[in-house]
C-alpha cells in the first residue's frame, strides 16, 4: 500500500509561537549558562553528595522529580541534572533548563554500537539519523540531523588534550528499543552509524532551535555488531561514574 506523505504529521512542520512554554507552568528558576546532561542514573545524586552541590530546584515529571543541581567547578557556576531516557521526555526537560537561562549543553551518556567496537569506549557523534518522532517539532524533516560542528569540534580537542581516545562517527537515534530489527541494524552501518542511542538527533534539534550550543558523547554500552547473537555485555556501567566527571570537567573548556 502506497503511502501519500502528505498525510504524515510528522512532516507537518509549524515554526509558529507554541500555545505555551515551560515559563507557563512556573517551573523555571534562573541557572548558570553551562549545564551537564549526564545519562548516568543514580551517579548524578551521588556526584552532587560529594561535591557539595546545590539542588536549586527539582523538575516534577509525572513518574518522578528530577533534582537540578548547580556547584562550582574552576571557577564556574556549573548546572547538572540526571537526564532521562528517551527522545521526548529528554527534550521536555532540556527545553526547562534552557528556559532558566542555559546557554551551551554538554550531554553524556551509554550507546549501543553496530560496528565491533569494545564496551566502554567513547564515541563521539558528528550526525545523528533521525528515527526519533521529538526532532520532527524543532527543524524540518531530514535523514540525519549535523551536531553543532564547533562544539563537537571543541568536544575532540578537549579528549585529545587529555589523551583519551575516542571515534568520531554517526548514531542513529531510534525511538523503537525493542524494534531495533536485523535488516535496520546492516543499513544503519551501511549509512556510516556504528552507534545507536535514544535522544541524540533530538537534543540537537530542540538545541539549534531554541539557538543553544550542544555537544555530546557516548560511552559504548550493549552491542548489536553480530544481529544473530545480541551481546547486552555490563550496558557500559563501569564507565558511568568517568563519563559524568569527564563532562564536569570538559564543559569549562567550552
Amino acid at each position: 500500500m502506497s503511502i501519500n506523505k502528505e498525510t504524515i504529521p510528522l512532516l507537518e512542520f509549524d515554526d509558529s509561537p507554541a500555545v505555551f512554554t515551560p515559563e507557563s507552568f512556573g517551573r523555571c528558576v534562573k541557572l548558570p549558562e553551562k549545564a551537564v546532561f549526564a545519562f548516568v542514573g543514580d551517579f548524578t545524586d551521588s556526584y552532587a553528595e560529594a561535591c557539595g552541590a546545590e539542588k536549586v530546584t527539582e523538575i516534577e515529571t509525572i513518574t518522578r522529580f528530577f533534582p537540578v543541581y548547580v556547584t562550582r567547578y574552576r571557577d564556574e557556576d556549573i548546572c547538572f541534572i540526571q537526564a532521562p531516557m528517551g527522545a521526548a521526555s529528554a527534550a521536555e526537560m532540556i527545553e526547562i533548563l534552557i528556559a532558566g537561562g542555559v546557554k551551551t549543553v554538554l550531554a553524556a551518556g551509554s550507546c549501543g554500537v553496530l560496528a565491533d567496537i569494545p564496551e566502554n569506549e567513547f564515541i563521539i557523534p558528528e550526525r545523528a539519523l533521525r528515527d526519533e518522532g521529538t526532532s520532527y517539532h524543532y527543524v524540518p524533516a531530514s535523514r540525519f540531523i549535523e551536531l553543532d560542528r564547533d562544539m563537537t569540534d571543541t568536544l575532540c580537542r578537549c579528549f585529545d588534550r587529555r589523551g583519551i581516545p575516542y571515534r568520531r562517527t554517526a548514531t542513529w537515534t531510534t525511538d523503537g528499543l525493542f524494534r531495533e530489527t536485523q535488516e535496520k541494524v546492516r543499513a544503519r552501518l551501511s549509512e556510516g552509524c556504528e552507534a545507536v542511542d535514544m535522544e541524540c538527533s533530538a537534543l540537537a534539534a530542540v538545541c539549534r532551535y531554541r539557538g543553544v550550543r550542544f555537544a555530546q558523547f557516548f560511552f559504548t554500552a550493549d552491542s548489536l555488531a553480530d544481529v544473530d547473537n545480541y551481546d547486552i555485555r555490563s550496558f557500559g556501567r563501569a564507565a558511568q561514574e568517568k563519563a559524568l566527571a569527564l563532562c564536569m570537567d570538559i564543559i569549562t573548556d567550552m
